[in-house]
């Protein structure tokens, strides 16, 4: 095994050696003395990184008497355990090393893959530099300059770090390894070289070659003055030779220029505006200071440097403040014009500004924070207030169209007032007037300052003036909820009576309006009533709706019970019922139960033939039928069409989401638990067949509510979808005891399982040889390499054999495995029954035999492969009381359309890594009819990706809670560095 490592050499090179594991540490001693060929000769090196030059390098090794210590990358036997070693120290050794120019380790450490060599952590970090150089010259945040030297006279290229770069140029320094500045170039560097002076030569050095590589074939000047020859050196060779009076001028005026456009001084000036109230005068204060960078808690305004001359505090920082402070005022001028006027007075130490100018200030203090200033805001200063409309509706009272005790018809005329609002505050007439009289963008509003949009305030204030009140129809006025034809956003609309009820979305209104129907055989409980009156509701306005409660809750009764409700007083056309294949047998007899009166027909199997809707009143099919079925079924008119596990429809540029919008229907419902699993585009295309057009476009719902929930976590944006959408989607979760009294407690653990030995050494093994192949990867063939990956480390953190495939035996070789039977040997005990969930049904197929026997009981299998007829009586055998007590599932084909109560244990063997994914599976038990409580564990293999991820999304739960399920995809966009991070094991 060869493990690469490298640094910065002082002279702004890069030095790569390696290490050998089939070599000896050392050959002789310690420096002074002879050369060491630790831990090989150069020449091995050649094939690996061509184009540099051999030397000797120094560098200061953690050494015991035996000699330097292998790098903890050099694993020679991964089973060993080897004795922690005594006695260390650092000691100079002599390694030979292959030298590059900055760009030319770029170049090589970027074509290394872990098949050629393992790269160590200081390879991998000199990438890290290297990619900062190259975003520094992407966005032009370098300047060109002049050195002088042994080598005569070079023009160079070199970072402008300011704000956000410095703080990553800091961040860089504070990780860098040790052995990147272990060589030793003065006395005193008795423990290498400081890590900022590392850093600093390698990214100049590198920042000049990015840049230049960008100037390909550009030339900027020609001709024999010191100008011209420095301007022409900055494209073509660095080296140059000019005039050494002309030289020095230049040098000078150069660095005279970099000294005024950034610094990396330990003291920045910084400003702070203070509103009228904290002035006690009409006008804004904008103070100047000057701050501390270690310790931002030192202020010291600028009249106290004028005063004082030298300041007593920052006399351990800096010697002439009142330089550094005019300089610092000239070069912020740049960004914030109104400085010159402060730049007139002899000791500047303030700017009295008037609303407009303060505005002004505010529009400019994000640069100024980015160029490395400090900002400091009014605590009574608020973030820029929206303007948006607001809409309130009420019932015409000579017919009162839209009270409780008459139908709503979205035909009938409301009576409508327009109002405005800032930042989700109704404004009066008076504060309008205000507003308008005023002309400023910064005003004060009940009591805080607020930046206002003058341009969405004059738009609205025009839309006022011709549209404030009027008549609507109510279906116009439930149009601007979502894709509203006004000019600025609409926060809210609002109504009373029946048309206020369904725009709060409070179908709990509606249970005194709906008894259980003549034709519905069963009980409904009170939860489910309300959900069928808010059903019969929207289809007596013929609106889509949503049906979102919680997995167990019932929404397949609710369905049925109003397919009864609405039959009552006569035959209808039929309903189409489109859900996956898996569920159809549930639907039969669900149907058959509740429902007898209800004919029923399935649309299936390769003799169907025409669609039969004459004879039926509810026709079931499948999502691939009805894609594949679309013309023949689209020459029905349907009264219903239904989408159950609606997710199945989540992107809408799918065939059978196509096909499904495309049915005519008289009213639409979607049943799903999870309207939301990955991305917000799902909640679009759900709604897009419920309601078309309501969301408008896709491209219009990305930009007004996708980018600024999923990229920013905006919770105002986030609380007008819900506003939009809340009359359209009913959601109740079993865990409100409002909702359901008599449900059982769900007690969920994670348990964290040990790898074994072999695992440890498979999982490094996988993670060495992806992640290389993963950096070099583009676009979507590095999304495969990224799924791939995750899934061999999930193989491998289940059992080696499930990894290998190899049928070899099982037992002793999982620490995953060991905590499975250990659990089972419980529950078994007890007399329990337990559901065990895994993603890969390879995995399950070896787990049956082996339970089997390690149990001495029969464990039922059901996976994707299982037949409909085999998996109803899978179900049947478990559910009843002398049935096998262990159920193993593939998660995709068991987690949704069981009822499996007899199991009171849910064991998640492998993460899915989408909660809501997990949760329909472990519903499968914690359910209706469940009456024990449900103990739910879920494992995962300490210091592998599998923690590390549960970790992430136990910390993105509060936004996935807002709107926002979460998926696999996230991980697939996750830069190199970080994936390594995150597949990376650590020490449990």
């Amino acid at each position: 095994m060869l493990v690469l490592h490298g640094l910065g050499t002082a002279a702004g090179e890069v030095a790569l050696w390696a290490e050998d594991s089939a070599l000896p540490a050392t050959v002789s001693g310690p420096l002074p003395g002879a050369a060491v060929a630790h831990p090989f000769a150069v020449e091995d090196l050649s094939h690996l990184v061509p184009g540099g030059r051999a030397e000797v390098v120094p560098l200061l090794l953690p050494s015991t008497g035996d000699g330097p210590l292998a790098s903890p990358e050099l694993v020679r036997d991964p089973l060993a355990e080897p004795a922690p070693p005594t006695g260390v120290r650092l000691e100079p050794w002599l390694v030979p090393a292959v030298v590059l120019s900055p760009g030319a380790a770029a170049e090589v450490l970027a074509g290394l893959t872990e098949a050629q060599v393992r790269l160590g952590s200081s390879p991998h970090y000199l990438r890290q530099v290297t990619a900062f150089a190259a975003d520094l010259a992407d966005r032009g945040r370098v300047l060109p300059g002049l050195v002088t030297g042994v080598g005569g006279l070079r023009a160079r290229w070199r970072p402008a770090l300011s704000g956000v770069d410095s703080a990553r140029f800091a961040k860089l320094a504070a990780a860098m390894p040790p052995i990147c500045r272990a060589q030793p170039v003065r006395p005193e560097d008795t423990d290498g070289r400081p890590a900022a002076e590392v850093l600093r030569s390698l990214l100049n050095a590198l920042t000049d070659h990015e840049v230049r590589d960008r100037l390909d074939g550009l030339q900027l000047a020609t001709g024999s003055g010191a100008v011209e020859s420095w301007l022409g050196a900055l494209t073509g060779e660095p080296g140059f030779e000019a005039d050494r009076h002309e030289a020095r001028e230049l040098r000078d005026r150069i660095d005279a220029w970099h000294a005024s456009a950034a610094h990396d001084a330990a003291v920045r000036l910084g400003f702070r505006l203070l509103s009228p109230e904290q002035n006690e005068k009409e006008d804004w204060r904008l103070e100047f200071l000057l701050q501390a960078v270690e310790d931002p808690s030192v202020l010291i305004p600028a009249s106290q440097v004028w005063r004082s001359g030298q300041h007593d505090v920052l006399s351990r920082w800096i010697h002439r403040p009142q330089e550094l402070l005019l300089t610092e005022l000239g070069r912020a001028s740049r960004l914030f014009r109104r400085l010159d006027d402060a730049l007139a007075e002899a000791h500047p130490a303030g700017l009295d500004l008037d609303a407009e100018g303060a505005y002004d200030f505010l529009t400019q203090a994000p640069a100024l924070d980015e160029a490395g200033y400090g900002v400091l805001l009014p605590k009574e200063w608020r973030r820029p207030g929206d303007v948006a409309l607001r809409l309130e509706t009420r019932s015409k009272s000579a017919t009162g169209v839209v009270t409780k005790d008459r139908p709503l018809d979205l035909k009938q005329l409301v009576d409508y007032r327009w109002e405005l609002s800032v930042g989700g505050q109704r404004l009066s007439e008076a504060e309008l007037a205000s507003l308008a009289a005023a002309k400023v963008p910064l005003v004060r509003l009940r009591g805080q300052w607020t930046r206002i949009d003058q341009r969405g305030l004059a738009a609205g204030l025009a839309f006022l003036n011709t549209s404030r009140r009027g008549e609507m129809s109510v279906s116009q006025a439930i149009r601007h909820l979502g894709a509203s034809p006004a000019p600025l956003p609409v926060a809210e609309v609002t109504g009373d009576g029946r048309f206020g009820e369904l725009l709060e979305g409070k179908a709990g209104r509606f249970v005194e309006r709906i008894d259980t129907p003549p034709g519905f055989h069963g009980t409904l409980r009170p939860y489910q009533l309300r959900g069928l009156a808010w059903l019969a509701f929207l289809d007596e306005l013929g609106l889509g709706a949503c049906l979102a409660d919680d997995m167990g809750l019932g929404k397949t009764v609710q369905l049925l019970a109003l397919e009864a409700l609405c039959r009552k007083d006569g035959p209808r056309p039929p309903t189409l019922l489109v859900c996956p294949m898996t569920v159809v047998g549930n639907w039969q007899r669900e149907a058959a139960r509740f429902t007898p009166d209800l004919r029923v027909h399935v649309h299936h199997g390769i003799d169907r033939g025409p669609v039969r809707a004459a004879e039926a009143d509810l026709v079931i099919t499948t999502y691939a039928l009805a894609a594949r079925d679309a013309e023949s079924l689209s020459e029905v008119d349907w009264d219903r069409v239904v989408l159950d596990e609606a997710q199945n429809v989540k992107n809408s540029a799918s065939q059978q989401a196509k096909a499904v919008r495309g049915f005519t229907a008289r009213h639409r419902v979607a049943l799903t638990g999870t309207p939301v699993e990955n991305r917000l585009a799902e909640l679009w295309s759900i709604m897009d067949f419920l309601n078309p057009g309501f969301l408008d476009t896709a491209n219009t719902f990305h930009a007004r509510f996708s980018v600024p929930i999923e990229r920013h976590g905006d919770h105002e944006a986030a609380a007008r979808l819900r506003r939009a959408t809340g009359p359209f989607v009913l959601r109740r979760l079993k865990t409100d005891p409002v909702v359901i009294d008599d449900l059982p407690e769900r007690l969920e653990f994670k348990q964290l399982c040990t790898l074994t030995a072999e695992q440890v050494t498979l999982y490094r093994a996988v993670v060495d040889d992806m992640l290389d192949q993963i950096a070099q990867a583009e676009q979507i063939k590095r999304k495969g390499l990224v799924l791939a990956t995750m899934s061999k480390l999930k193989q491998v953190c289940n059992h080696p054999a499930h990894f290998f495939g190899d049928g070899s035996e099982l037992a002793g070789r999982s620490g995953k495995l060991a905590r499975l039977e250990e659990v089972l040997e419980e529950v078994l005990a007890e007399g329990d029954k337990a559901l065990c969930f895994t993603q890969f049904a390879r995995f399950g197929a070896m787990l049956v035999p082996y339970l089997s026997e390690r149990f001495d009981t029969e464990v039922l299998f059901l996976h994707g492969g299982t037949s409909q007829p085999e998996r109803d009586r899978l179900v049947e055998r478990f559910q009843s009381p002398g049935g096998p007590s262990l159920f193993l599932l593939s998660l995709k084909a068991g987690g949704t359309g069981l009822n499996l109560t007899a199991a009171n244990h849910v064991v998640h063997i492998d993460r899915w890594w989408n909660p809501a994914v997990e949760d329909q599976a472990t519903d499968r038990a914690f359910r209706i009819g469940q009456r024990r409580d449900v103990q739910v564990r879920k494992f995962a293999c300490a210091g592998t990706l599998e923690e590390k991820i549960d970790r992430i999304l136990t910390e993105k739960a509060s936004l996935a809670r807002l709107v926002v399920g979460a998926g696999e995809h996230w991980l697939t966009e996750l830069s190199t560095e970080s994936l390594r991070e995150l597949l990376t094991l650590e020490a449990p």
